[in-house]
């Protein structure tokens, strides 16, 4: 039976729903019957509870999830959420991706970044009445005093400097929460596999499965003496956490009940088949053909080049996921006919709607012809705002900006410009040295401005600036001629524009300079032209999406917001799947795989350190249950291990689950019934890219790196006796 049908049968049937939800945590008393049926024994109030185990061991690194797992703020993540830490870090000399990284003693843990934090998350408020008061009904003012309304809540919220909030909207507008988080600014590298280990199949095996990669790192947070978040210095200590993770070394087995929590990006379930439409027949082929014109151009120059590599990994990694994820979701809709799902969904809905002689019967209506409208200006804009993709002239750009917006009072100032940014502006200024060679910046931007040239819809202040460009060689000469001139290559010259005025900027010789100013009136007038839309929106959404929440609960089906980068917790159970037909993927992979997988040739060139442990055996003697357990090992001497019969057979390395996940749940703890860490989200199957849209439990899977395999890198691979006897290792 094709995916299709099984999809409109589930989704028909209302069984969709099972395991489906990524929650508030507020949310979880409401569905604490569907905790218990999976086996979650933790009790529903103490999840809603972020003070309490285990949600205040969760923090965030602004991009992924991680979690505390020793009293000593040591933080466990995925390796490719710690990419640039190690990138960081790492240099022709000691290249940290390729050997792996591993301080035996805090004093060689070296900082992970100017840029990194760790967000700890101590409460999330309902803000709604105050977001929605006295707004406009002129849409750019109201856009505008939503975005005041803001502001001011987030001053009164960061009273203290140590504390970062922000104000989120959910259900599409229909209700805000405030969330305060507490920044640990000194963050640093403990331990990290080899990129061999940590990305073993790299994009070859990404959104696949059977997959056997070692995807964690260890972190740490410091403060300074007082026990305060203080930025990088020698005499910081390591943060006591209000609680960290106990780590179950036994494990999973098929059937377990588990749950994640963490930081999930972005979804789209609620959005309109319109919507979906023009995603998958413009947008993500349109920006997958462009990230892959990129990655192409950077492993080139990386191939010629070991130092244009190390600077680019991190870059190069993340358009790799995004290009694969793109793809993927492409793939899915040919697959499985979402559009048709969700257009059948939207039909029953508008029959519903129908019936309801209170309700806004032109809902859609006036909804689909905002999109419309939001749909073209993204068209009209995407060359001309890709023509601007100079990491130099995206840094000028933000200088003039920051220039102009210092003419104003601090709250009237757009939010990224106000005194409460600064620190991370400069840190982003700074991190440019660590990502960025002028000959692969100047390739890439050379290349948008050709794609900008050879289409018909030009914006005269860009074509003014590139007149005397009438050919590919006179275009080429005159990028050339910018990063020669330019000064914003050295640091110290970046920094020293944070302080200057406007006129200064205005009088400016530096090309990218006097390119930004000469781009900044026609980028504000798009901007507003976005502003003045989204206000519209402002109404237009939460007006559906009212509609859409009384639909849903007529049917008894769950309403939780889609993702938006905040808090959330989801559930399921340890499960494989039927990917195709007679092909059923079993829920754990072993270290076995990892041998029939080696070529020896990238990505496929696992650690012969790990090869010869697994050909020696070594994980025991004995292998007790689902747990690698070696009466000899730094673990069992730990834990009093006996010799037992072996049911597992081998070490797991991944693990399945039909937890419901996407991209900013990479490094989330996945938790057993307990609340014990027994594992590490890292990817979704590549069938189940499409829950952005449509949750399908038949082939909706996340992928999980699985705790056993990182203790026995620990302890067989990496001897990092030094970190475990930090963890908090429990048995059943």
């Amino acid at each position: 039976m094709r995916i299709a049908l099984i999809a409109a049968l589930t989704l028909s049937s209302g069984l969709a729903f099972a395991d489906e939800g990524q929650w508030q945590p507020y949310q979880m008393p409401s569905i604490a019957d569907k905790l218990q049926h999976r086996g979650i024994d933790i009790p529903a109030k103490q999840l809603a509870d972020l003070s309490q185990y285990p949600m205040n061991a969760v923090v965030g690194l602004g991009y992924c999830t991680a979690s505390f797992v020793s009293p000593q703020g040591l933080v466990v993540t995925n390796h490719h959420c710690a990419y640039r830490a190690i990138q960081y870090n790492s240099n022709t000399e000691h290249n940290y991706l390729a050997e792996g990284f591993l301080a035996k003693s805090q004093q060689q843990e070296p900082s992970a970044g100017p840029n990194e934090r760790l967000y700890i998350t101590e409460s999330v408020t309902d803000v709604t009445k105050q977001v929605n008061a006295n707004l406009s009904d002129e849409p750019l003012a109201r856009y505008q005093g939503i975005e005041r309304n803001k502001k001011a809540l987030i001053k009164e919220c960061e009273s203290d400097d140590n504390y970062r909030c922000s104000v989120s909207s959910f259900h599409n507008g229909l209700e805000f929460y405030l969330s305060k988080q507490l920044i640990i600014r000194d963050v640093r590298l403990v331990y990290a596999p080899p990129e061999s280990v940590g990305a073993f199949g790299g994009d070859i095996d990404n959104y696949e499965y059977p997959r056997h990669s070692g995807d964690f790192t260890f972190l740490r947070a410091y403060v300074g003496k007082d026990g305060k978040p203080a930025t990088y210095s020698t005499d910081n200590v390591p943060y006591t956490p209000k609680s960290y993770l106990k780590i179950n070394a036994n494990g999973v087995k098929a059937g377990d009940g588990v749950f994640v929590a963490g930081y999930p990006g972005s979804t789209s379930r609620y959005r309109l088949t319109s919507e979906l439409e023009f995603a998958s027949q413009w947008l993500y082929p349109t920006y997958a053909a462009h990230y892959q014109q990129k990655i192409d151009t950077i492993e080139q120059m990386g191939g010629a080049d070991n130092g244009i590599k190390i600077k680019y990994a991190g870059t190069l990694a993340s358009m790799a996921n995004r290009m694969k994820k793109l793809n993927g979701l492409l793939d899915g809709f040919k697959a499985t006919d979402i559009v048709g799902i969700k257009q059948n969904r939207e039909n029953d809905f508008l029959a519903w709607l129908k019936q309801d002689k209170n309700a806004n019967q032109q809902v859609i209506a006036e909804l689909e012809s905002l999109l419309a409208k939001q749909h073209k200006l993204t068209q009209t804009n995407y060359y001309f705002e890709n023509a601007q993709s100079s990491t130099l002239l995206s840094a000028a750009k933000s200088l003039y900006r920051l220039a102009k917006e210092k003419q104003k009072d601090d709250a009237d100032r757009e939010a990224g410009y106000q005194e409460r940014d600064m620190k991370m502006f400069t840190a982003r200024l700074k991190r440019i040295d660590t990502s960025f060679d002028a000959n692969v910046d100047k390739t890439l931007w050379l290349q948008d401005l050709n794609e900008y040239v050879d289409q018909p819809l030009k914006v005269k202040v860009l074509d003014n600036a590139l007149s005397r460009a009438s050919s590919d060689e006179d275009l080429s000469n005159k990028v050339a001629g910018f990063y020669a001139l330019t000064e914003l290559t050295d640091q110290s010259t970046r920094l020293a524009w944070m302080d200057k005025s406007p006129a200064e900027f205005e009088s400016s010789n530096d090309p990218f300079i006097r390119l930004a100013v000469a781009l900044h009136d026609t980028n504000m007038q798009l901007e507003q032209e976005q502003k003045t839309l989204r206000g519209k929106l402002s109404v237009a959404r939460p007006a559906y999406m009212s509609a859409v929440i009384n639909y849903y609960k007529a049917n008894d089906w769950p309403v939780y917001p889609d993702a938006n980068g905040t808090l959330r917790i989801t559930y399921g159970m340890v499960d494989g799947y039927q990917s195709a037909d007679a092909l059923y993927k079993q829920p754990f992979t072993r270290l076995e795989g990892i041998v029939a997988k080696h070529t020896g040739v990238e990505p496929f060139n696992a650690p012969e350190k790990v090869l010869n442990a697994i050909k020696a055996n070594d994980y025991g003697e004995h292998r007790i249950g689902s747990v690698y357990q070696d009466p000899r090992s730094w673990f069992c001497k730990l834990m009093s291990c006996e010799a037992k019969p072996n049911e597992f057979g081998s070490v797991p390395v991944n693990f399945l689950s039909s937890v419901d996940t996407t991209g900013g749940n990479s490094g989330s703890p996945v938790l057993n019934g307990q609340g014990e860490l027994v594992g590490l989200n890292f990817d979704s199957t590549y069938e189940a890219i499409t829950k952005d849209w449509f949750f399908n439990p038949t082939i909706t899977r996340a992928v999980h790196v699985d705790v056993r395999y990182i203790l026995w890198m620990m302890d067989k691979v990496d001897n990092a006796d030094n970190l475990m006897e930090e963890l908090d290792l429990v048995k059943d």
